[in-house]
């Protein structure tokens, strides 16, 4: 009886060792696999090449960005990226931020063709393989809008009048589709565009009674505005249907003011506006008789809507870049100047008259219609141009050295205000000292705001040019990282560039305001 008992009593040890995982066998103890946790930081998700998939099917939106430790556009976003997580998360979104350090995840890089940082890719519900390319802004408020837009509706379903009124009164601006058909292609296309027009609140309504009250009988799209006309109405082609490059021209369009003035605010919808030509008045508005001016420039503007944007520039104000590209001094003001922006060709009145609306008119109308031609700046040669390692180029002196057929010539051409060219200043004058001895080498700089070249229009600072020595007048355009080791490769390659490069930043480009609010915002790799 006792050898049964003890027999019992050592089967239950025996039991309860091996529950416990230390029972004995060949395979040792016996542990579930544990599940790989995605680390977070300051509430954005650490990402890897072996957590990014789990990531995925955890989080149905997921906002990824690739960046380098040593970008600075990288690091200018981190803070913002935080506030925008913790902006999600106090609504409680579904949708995740995440962060992928990106030299160090070649795989992962490679896998969706990064080539520049910061590079930002929004996943849904788990689809790896065609991410939607981020373009939206750089600050908190932007990134969580442009995630809110895409995760739920991008307009607001307008249902009577007091609904509309509130939208309407609780803007400056807003845009409201008027559609009879909520299921129609036009609904569709109307939708889209509402999830990248950021700065604009949209609304849309199938109610024939909210038809009625704004006087409408066929489907349109309206933009209301508390400010000039107030309201500009996009009809729908009946035929045609809805076409999205055509609405997103008008809104940007009517959204902008008749007459605009130039600041850090309101730069970027400036250039972005898509408008070419610009009018630019340029006063001081500290004084009454300039400010007396801003009627007639209003007067002249409603005909060229969507033509020429008329732009009020304060000399008075942090402005200076401005009046150095057109090569003016604040004691010119006032005085207009007209600029395509895609051509950058400048034009200024035959006469310095006064300015009325009429003067304003027949100013456009003369540039528009090719009677006036575009002027290009130029400073005097320096007497000491080539007295130092760096040579300073002007318009005049310009043709001369660049194209000496015995010389190669490096050419640095720059804006005074750019952040870029600042940065990279020592590093060029390190250049042109270390080659100075070399009689076929020339390490210049031209001051692009001051003098330009017909021939070469410089659309972003710095940009580097080479002109080999020989014949036929060769350019090459310099694209690669701006360092001295890597400068100097392409030097002693006779301007060839090298196979490897790490990084380059991306140029600045014109202009360049004290908020950087139009300097380009990645580096390439």
């Amino acid at each position: 009886m006792d050898s049964q008992l003890l027999s019992v009593l050592l089967l239950l040890l025996i039991g309860a060792l091996s529950l416990r995982g230390q029972g004995p066998g060949p395979g040792g103890p016996s542990e579930e696999p544990q599940k790989e946790e995605v680390p977070e930081e300051d509430g954005i998700l650490v990402l890897s090449h072996s957590t990014l998939g789990l990531a995925l099917q955890e989080h149905p939106a997921l906002l990824v960005e690739f960046y380098a430790p040593w970008c600075g556009h990288c690091k200018a976003l981190a803070p913002e990226y935080i506030k925008a997580a913790a902006l999600l998360a106090a609504e409680s979104a579904k949708t995740r931020l995440a962060k992928v350090d990106g030299p160090s995840e070649p795989e992962l890089t490679k896998e969706f063709a990064v080539t520049e940082y910061p590079t930002l890719k929004f996943f849904r519900d788990g689809n790896r393989t065609n991410p939607e390319e981020y373009t939206g802004p750089r600050e908190a408020k932007g990134i969580a809008e442009w995630l809110r837009r895409r995760v739920g509706s991008s307009a607001t379903r307008l249902d009577d009048e007091e609904s509309a009124q509130a939208l309407i009164e609780a803007q400056d601006i807003v845009v409201i589709g008027f559609f009879q058909d909520l299921k129609d292609e036009a609904v569709a296309t109307f939708l889209a565009l509402a999830q990248d027009a950021l700065d604009m609140t949209f609304g849309l309504t199938d109610q024939l009674q909210l038809f009625q009250k704004f006087g409408l009988t066929k489907d349109t799209v309206v933009l209301f505005k508390k400010f000039d006309e107030g309201r500009a109405d996009f009809p729908v082609d009946e035929e045609l249907g809805l076409d999205q490059d055509d609405l997103s021209r008008f809104l940007l369009t009517h959204s902008m003011h008749l007459v605009t003035e130039f600041n850090s605010q309101t730069s970027p919808k400036i250039f972005a506006a898509r408008i070419l030509n610009h009018l630019l008045l340029l006063i001081n508005q500290t004084l009454t008789s300039h400010q007396e001016l801003l009627a007639g420039f209003r007067e002249a503007a409603p005909p060229f809507r969507g033509q020429v944007l008329f732009v009020v520039v304060d000399v008075g104000a942090n402005n200076n870049h401005v009046l150095q590209y057109f090569g003016l001094k604040a004691e010119e003001a006032p005085t207009l100047r007209f600029i395509n922006m895609e051509t950058t060709k400048k034009y200024k009145p035959a006469d310095s008259g006064p300015i009325t609306a009429a003067s304003v008119t027949a100013f456009c109308d003369s540039v528009l219609s090719g009677k006036v031609k575009p002027y290009l700046l130029s400073q005097e040669v320096p007497p000491d141009w080539d007295q130092h390692p760096v040579k300073t180029l002007v318009g005049k002196n310009f043709e001369q050295v660049a194209f000496d057929e015995t010389k190669n010539v490096f050419v640095k051409f720059y804006a005074p205000w750019c952040t870029h060219c600042k940065e990279m200043a020592p590093t060029w004058e390190a250049l042109a000292e270390k080659y100075r001895d070399h009689e076929d080498i020339i390490i210049a700089e031209l001051d692009a705001t001051a003098n330009e070249l017909e021939a070469f229009p410089v659309h972003g600072f710095p940009t580097l040019k080479y002109f080999p020595a020989g014949q036929g007048r060769k350019v090459i355009e310099y694209k690669s990282a701006r360092d001295l080791e890597t400068f100097s490769k392409f030097l002693d390659n006779g301007g060839k560039l090298p196979e490897e490069e790490p990084t380059e930043e991306a140029l600045a480009p014109f202009p360049e305001t004290t908020s950087n609010s139009t300097v380009d915002t990645k580096e390439e790799l």
